[in-house]
């Protein structure tokens, strides 16, 4: 019985020191950080408010620790308790920048798949009527993946170039279906086809506007990638004179991705800007800071 009693005390002991020992180092570190004014407030309120109570003396106690505290450690445990600060600052940015990593990964890995199983179809119906056609088509098929794949995989951002490289080879194929009723117009400035722009978005542009806005009209019609640079900002359009569009109608997947991208690429220094032209079509423009060259992670 004694035994057990003796272990709870050692027990009630034991907890007691530990506890002691947070609320010490706790009452330092704020020591550390504290100026030296609040500090001093914070003296001349405590002999105020016990010499009330005629018990000044646990005042002047406090005073003179904390002052010699503060004098002898708290320069160094100040340092301590800002690395640490800092650390865990660091941490939570790594992963925070991880989870946007993570987040664009995901987004830009949304490629609509009927594409690409649309124009095998396309392939196959034109080996029987148009073999040379059916060629064409399978060279623009490969021109296409070959753009296309490396920036699904790659952890970095494009450039222009690339994007307007793979945007030729989506269009071509696209031709070869809607035939006549497609024209392409494409104005890009060699010296911009170095500039970062981030991968898939111009192809998200292209396949939006000719999904609603051209293969449902009849006729057809023409779209027009255009980039150029007008005050410090890379501005990326994609126009056509389809059917146009309801400016109050929610995003559809593809538009609410580049805006989602954009966010995590460029907070807010980047925008998709969509507008319904007084002559009909659709205006979609991707507006970011304009770099002259790629940089490497």
């Amino acid at each position: 019985m004694r035994a057990s009693q003796m272990n709870r005390a050692l027990d009630f002991v034991r907890d007691a020191l530990v506890e002691a020992s947070i609320l010490w180092w706790r009452f330092v570190d704020w020591l550390a950080l504290v100026e030296w004014r609040q500090l001093g407030i914070i003296w001349l309120l405590s002999l105020i408010g016990l010499g009330i109570l005629n018990t000044p003396e646990p005042a002047l106690w406090f005073i003179f620790i904390s002052f010699g505290v503060k004098v002898l450690a708290g320069g160094k445990r100040k340092a301590e308790v800002e690395a640490r600060q800092a650390g865990v600052k660091a941490n939570v940015a790594n992963l925070e920048k991880q989870l946007a990593q993570a987040q664009m990964a995901a987004l830009q890995a949304q490629v609509e798949p009927h594409f690409l199983f649309n124009t095998l179809a396309l392939i196959g119906q034109l080996i029987e009527t148009d073999p040379p056609e059916a060629a064409r088509v399978h060279a623009h098929l490969i021109d296409y993946l070959r753009a296309t794949l490396p920036q699904l995989r790659a952890r970095g951002g494009g450039t222009l170039g690339k994007q307007v490289e793979m945007a030729r080879a989506y269009l071509a194929i696209m031709q070869a279906r809607m035939k006549e009723r497609l024209a392409v117009n494409c104005i890009v400035p060699v010296f911009l086809e170095s500039a970062p722009f981030p991968p898939m978005m111009l192809q998200s542009l292209i396949e939006n506007a000719i999904k609603h806005g051209l293969e449902p009209k009849i006729a057809g019609g023409t779209i027009t990638v255009r980039a150029q640079v007008i005050d410090a900002t890379l501005q990326v359009d994609v126009c056509d004179d389809g059917i146009g569009i309801n400016l109050h109608a929610p995003d559809g997947v593809g538009l609410a991705n580049i805006r989602e991208r954009l966010q995590l690429l460029y907070g807010g220094a980047a925008e998709l800007v969509i507008e319904a032209p007084v002559a009909g079509g659709c205006f979609a423009s991707i507006r970011l800071p304009y770099s002259m060259m790629e940089t490497s992670a």
